[in-house]
């Protein structure tokens, strides 16, 4: 008899496994949030990061440009509950040997680029391709909705996938690393297609403690669009408003 029933006990193994080990969506995301700083990450007030990025067009292998100097100045609004609009306040400027290559910004009412304001219409369009990770850190509170998916990868890393819908019906796919909790990936539909974001090189701040990727690799319907290479972070640090105000025209 025990010629027959060990190989029955062999196939239950594997599945007993993954039975110990299947924690529920919103489970996953409230231990990426605690890997990333808890409570002082998701309730930053302001952030910045400097550092270099690579952009590349449509078609060909060829970068486009560089940009030696890339920035990006965020206020966060702590009342958040879409994922793909935009919220708070942002500024980013991106520069080549001094020379600005572009600029956006968003005031909390008006987006604005190096040309002037941006009509509503379009400024949606614009942020709705581009907005979505900070929704993680509302993920815990009433309207939300964190549904396990089947299990990925990327590169080595093993990953739990969560798909969140915030209140409005605004979907993300958030690939949490099974074994430190980090987010690698984050992806969600847009005008312009399928957008994948991939997060690598994690560096862990202190006072407070934040976990931030250094490397971001942004993709649109499975071809490389750009990557930012972050060298310098500050949260909560003094942000001039002024920053985000539109140009005068």
């Amino acid at each position: 008899m025990m010629r027959w029933l060990f190989p029955i006990l062999l196939m239950l193994l594997p599945a007993a496994a993954v039975a110990a080990d299947a924690p529920d969506g919103a489970t996953i995301l409230a231990r990426a949030a605690e890997a990333h700083g808890g409570e002082g990450w998701a309730n930053a007030k302001t952030l910045v990061l400097e550092g270099h990025a690579v952009f590349w067009g449509s078609t060909g292998a060829t970068p486009r440009s560089t940009a030696d100097d890339y920035r990006m100045w965020r206020v966060f609004d702590p009342g958040r509950t879409a994922a793909h609009s935009a919220e708070g306040k942002v500024r980013i400027v991106s520069k080549a040997k001094g020379v600005q290559q572009f600029t956006v910004g968003f005031d909390g009412a008006t987006t604005w680029n190096e040309k002037g304001v941006i009509p509503k219409a379009e400024a949606d369009v614009f942020w709705a391709s581009n907005f979505g990770f900070g929704i993680i850190r509302r993920a815990g509170n009433p309207g939300f909705k964190a549904e396990r998916v089947a299990d990925d990868a990327v590169g080595s890393h093993q990953l739990y996938m969560v798909r969140l819908t915030d209140p409005t019906g605004g979907v993300t796919l958030f690939g949490v690393d099974r074994r430190s909790y980090a987010i690698r990936t984050m992806g969600f539909m847009t005008p312009k297609g399928w957008h994948l974001r991939t997060y690598d090189d994690f560096v862990a701040l202190k006072n407070p403690r934040w976990l931030q990727a250094r490397i971001v690799t942004l993709y649109y319907n499975g071809v490389k669009a750009n990557t930012v290479y972050w060298t310098k972070t500050v949260v909560n640090g003094p942000v001039d408003d002024s920053l985000f105000a539109p140009p005068k025209m």
